[in-house]
């Protein structure tokens, strides 16, 4: 089943400021701030949460299409695409544009200071969700207008989705989020979005999770929950070999979560390897390093859950 992942390709560029914030930034000097960090460690990673989520799906073995939007500096995005077999049939460059990119600067204390430039990722409403042929979707983080449009989309074209606004949440009202729970067929969300949901929205978990098949909550170190057919299933988060880094940790959730509803799994069974996922990417630094194989995966459904999931 083609899974069509509507989101974001972003590079990610991570500096270490081998000192503390706190030691150069004048709290009664605030309203005249200008600081200079020197950062002599830096790496860029591939990211953007459409990006993220199709790795991890092609780890599974799932077949991911991404449509997102780029700029005149993709072509190493483009390489790496190429390289792990991703296709790049619906990822349209914009012209004059940068690729989105996220510049985080990350301190002693782990404090960070990220600035984020969407670039082209405000011209994904260009891309059509009708024209990939897909069977199954996901409405990622993205512009605001190309989430909306690709909402719309997936909708009239019959194909089931998830919407998952992310960090992207905070753009739209509670009129327009209840717009998307009554277009989308799943949803999903961390805690944090939960609550900020239900406060826009006026509803409760509940009454919101009678808008859609599913509606997934997750609670990182404390699991997960999936409200679906008016039962409430109790996911455990797996233990991870190790915990490196928590980038990229949500979107490979997601990729387990598509997998098992493309695959007919049912609800514990597809909260479970979504979370046995996001526990193999957290002892890997950045988005997509890890590279478990399908049997590696299994292995460790196996371990935390004592059978496989295929």
């Amino acid at each position: 089943m083609t899974t069509l992942i509507c989101g974001s390709l972003a590079y990610d560029n991570i500096m270490v400021f081998p000192d503390r914030f706190k030691n150069h930034i004048l709290p009664e000097q605030i309203h005249i701030l200008n600081v200079a960090f020197l950062v002599p460690e830096m790496r860029r990673e591939f990211g953007g949460c459409a990006g993220n989520i199709a790795y991890n799906l092609m780890l599974l073995g799932g077949d991911a299409t991404i449509m997102a939007t780029v700029g005149d500096d993709a072509d190493p995005y483009f390489d790496r695409l190429d390289r792990l077999g991703l296709s790049r049939a619906h990822v349209r460059r914009v012209p004059g544009s940068f690729t989105a990119q996220a510049f985080i600067t990350t301190d002693l204390d782990d404090n960070q200071i990220t600035a984020f430039h969407p670039g082209a990722m405000s011209f994904s409403h260009l891309n059509k969700v009708e024209r990939a042929g897909a069977k199954l979707g996901i409405v990622a983080p993205d512009g605001r207008e190309g989430m909306q449009q690709h909402a719309r989309d997936f909708a009239a074209a019959g194909v089931p989705f998830i919407f998952d606004p992310g960090q992207g949440l905070p753009m739209f009202s509670g009129d327009e989020l209840l717009d998307f729970m009554r277009l989308a067929d799943y949803a999903c969300f961390n805690d944090y979005e939960a609550k900020l949901l239900c406060d826009r929205t006026g509803r409760s978990l509940e009454q919101l999770a009678g808008e859609v098949e599913a509606l997934v909550v997750t609670r990182g170190g404390s699991g997960s929950e999936i409200y679906a057919g008016g039962e409430r299933h109790v996911i455990p988060c797996v233990e991870a070999d190790a915990l490196v880094d928590p980038t990229g940790c949500g979107d490979a959730y997601r990729a387990g979560l598509l997998y098992g509803i493309a695959n007919g799994f049912d609800w514990p069974t597809t909260g479970r390897l979504a979370a046995v996922m996001g526990a193999v990417k957290i002892a890997s630094r950045g988005g997509q390093n890890h590279q478990p194989s399908r049997e590696e995966i299994a292995v460790r459904f196996e371990r935390a859950f004592g059978a496989r999931p295929w």
